[in-house]
Parts: C-alpha cells; structure tokens; sequence
C-alpha cells in the first residue's frame, strides 16, 4: 500500500482519539445530555451522507450494466450489512450510553467495558467503509478517486471526533479516571484502522464484488444510526438539538464528499 492509502486509512482513528481527548478538559465528571444530543446528532448525521454519496450511489453507478436490474447489487449487499450489524448486536455484550441494560448475552464484564465494546461495535462498519472505498482506488476503479476516498477517510475521522468524546466522556461519569478514559476511548478506535487493512487485503474478493461491499458498508452504517445514534440524541425531554445537529453533520459530509470527490 502506497503512502496516501496508509494516511486515509489512519484519519478516522486520529478524529476518534482527539476526540477522546475532550475528557481532559472535563471540569464535571458528568457529560451533559445537549452535549451528547448534539455530539450523537452529528455523528449519525455524518454517517448517513456517508452511506448514501460515499457508498450506495457509487454502488448503483458501479451496476449500470446491469440495467433496469442495477438496483440488486446494492439492495442485497445493504441488507447484508444490517444483518451483519444484527447478528453482532446478539453476540458481543455491550451498553449503550445512558441505557440500564445490556444487550448481548449475559456475561460478567464491567459495565465500562461494555460501554467501550458498544462503541467498537459501531466502528467496525466505518473502518469496513474505508476499507472498501480505497481497496477500489487500488484497483483503479475509475469510479472511485483518491479524493474521494480522502474524502470519506475525513468525513468519518470528523464524526469520530464526537464519537471519541462520546465514549471518553461518559466514562469519566462512571468515575473511571481521566487518563484511563482517554485509553479506553483511543482504543474503541482502533478497530477502523484493522478493518480497514484487513477490507483491503481481501480487495481480490472485494473488487469484483464491489458493489456489494459498499453497500453492505452503507447498511452496517445505518443500522447503527437507527439503533443507536438517532435514540440517544432523542432520549429524555424534547429538544431538537439532536435534530438540527443531524442535518449539520449530513450537510457537512455531503459538501465534503461533493467538493473533494
């Protein structure tokens, strides 16, 4: 792999740690519910853009052989991603930020934990996105540019800035101490770089395929918006912050990925 895959690859993990950094500059050790709406808010609105100009446009541009029939690559390799996201929801344990109960099987890990595996949990999909998109500009795909795959890599390394405060923060409410909520949220984000350096390896599957695997990347993406993202920046009294930031992220990685793709 050239220098500019390596630096695409390595963006999202650095968002996810600066943002994780933010827990240094706690003065409370609870993190406020605006500033999570707005943060959760943000993140989702980023990762649906992502899906949609990022990953199941290209894939329906990719399919136009296909003709009145190039709608099939990218529905099925959709649901293919939110089944890959559902099954993984059934077998890691994991907690959700401000949710009492686990979801997964019963185990006897530390409710931190948990909080950290259920970020890593959604940032598998992400590493997959940017994995698949630069494996089809090593294939020299002449759908997929090295600017638009940079674009993604910032996209997703913007929405990992809240996402990395997002895990740090609440963390530090549950009184673990700053510096280890700050590894903690560094290594939820860890999992993009692996994911996408093992997408990548596998791209002599994935470029003939490729269709498929954007659109899976798009549905593993969404699931976690729907199931996890979108709630938190809904829970408890109305407020529409978690709405208007929504569409700010959204705005923000469809201009990026315009502009630079």
């Amino acid at each position: 792999m050239d220098k500019n895959v390596w630096i695409g690859i390595l963006i999202p993990f650095f968002g996810t740690s600066l943002g994780s950094c933010c827990v240094l500059f706690m003065k409370q050790k609870n993190m406020g519910v605006t500033i999570g709406r707005i943060m959760s808010g943000f993140a989702a609105g980023v990762m649906v853009a992502a899906s949609v100009w990022s990953l199941l446009i290209p894939a329906l541009e990719q399919s136009e052989g296909m003709g009145k029939f190039s709608f099939i690559p990218a529905a099925v390799g959709f649901w293919l991603g939110i089944l890959f996201l559902l099954l993984l929801d059934h077998i890691i344990p994991h907690l959700h930020r401000n949710s009492a109960l686990a979801e997964g099987p019963k185990t006897k890990l530390q409710r931190t934990t948990m909080l950290v595996l259920a970020v890593t949990l959604h940032n598998i999909p992400e590493g997959m996105a940017v994995g698949v998109v630069y494996a089809g500009f090593m294939a020299q795909n002449p759908k997929i540019s090295l600017a638009a795959a940079l674009a993604l890599s910032i996209g997703i390394a913007i929405q990992n800035f809240p996402e990395g405060a997002i895990i740090s923060m609440p963390l530090r409410s549950e009184g673990v101490s700053k510096k280890k909520a700050l590894m903690y949220g560094i290594l939820s984000g860890i999992v993009e770089p692996i994911g996408s350096i093992l997408t990548i390896l596998a791209s002599w599957l994935i470029v003939p395929a490729l269709p498929y695997f954007l659109s899976f990347a798009a549905g593993a993406m969404i699931y976690v918006v729907v199931e996890e993202l979108i709630p938190e920046m809904s829970q408890g009294k109305h407020s529409n912050i978690g709405t208007v930031f929504f569409a700010v992220g959204f705005t923000v990685m469809m201009i990026l990925d315009v502009a630079l793709g």
